[in-house]
């Protein structure tokens, strides 16, 4: 899975400087941080909305679409910023053993 990964951050690496009439990346950042965000919102209303039709149906092939756009798009926003996916599966892994309770009490949040 991250040599799939590590093969999108490098073509995602590689649009940043290219002409935005080249690729749809590229469009993307030439239309700025608002537009990524943008589009990774509208993916996570798809995938909530597949998740659900999912769950009615029994069918799961749109969930997958929509989750491949979703991280997809979140992929475009972390490149947007710098980060690469290792750091995200570096935290996951970092997690590992870790008790969702015990995660979230470390950061200070709780449930509201």
């Amino acid at each position: 899975m991250s040599d799939t990964l590590d093969r999108l951050a490098e073509v995602l690496e590689a649009r940043k400087g290219a002409a935005a009439e080249t690729s749809y990346v590229a469009s993307l950042y030439h239309k700025g941080l608002n537009k990524i965000l943008e589009k990774v919102g509208e993916e996570s209303v798809e995938t909530i909305l597949a998740a659900k039709d999912a769950a009615v149906s029994g069918d799961s092939s749109d969930l997958i679409y929509e989750t491949a756009d979703l991280w997809f798009h979140s992929m475009v926003m972390l490149a947007a910023l710098g980060q690469h996916p290792r750091s995200v599966l570096a935290e996951l892994e970092r997690r590992f053993g870790l008790s969702g309770h015990a995660e979230k009490a470390a950061r200070g949040q709780s449930d509201q």
